[in-house]
């Protein structure tokens, strides 16, 4: 894809060429699939880093189990790095990567098209 390709452009693409599988729409969208990533992701935006009890405050539902998988997935994709600290007591934190904090536009881009699409 040219990074100067206009959504009008990218449209054609896709309707002449169909769904690639090196297509980066459909390989962001496996990034940012299932129930939490995206979720996580978002709190994480939120502040510059962020301990494991404060995430599991910010998303109520998830399961220790299921945040730690999801954190471990994340951090494997070099979306979210995590800084083990050897004190006492000993702790990890978590923080979006450079890669991580550039989603910040597409929550930003998100969050216009709700407010224009998704009656209150």
């Amino acid at each position: 894809m040219r990074k100067d390709m206009t959504a009008e452009e990218y449209l054609q693409q896709i309707l002449s060429d169909g769904m690639r599988d090196d297509c980066p729409v459909g390989r962001t969208l496996e990034l940012l699939s299932g129930k939490w990533r995206t979720r996580i992701i978002f709190e994480l935006c939120k502040k510059p880093s962020w301990r494991f009890c404060e995430l599991k405050k910010a998303v109520p539902r998830i399961t220790n189990t299921m945040l730690t998988t999801v954190l471990r997935d994340l951090e494997r994709l070099g979306i979210v790095g995590r800084e083990q600290f050897n004190e006492i007591p000993p702790h990890v934190e978590y923080a979006l990567t450079e890669k991580g904090r550039a989603l910040l536009p597409v929550f930003f881009e998100l969050a216009k098209w709700g407010d224009a699409y998704l009656a209150e």
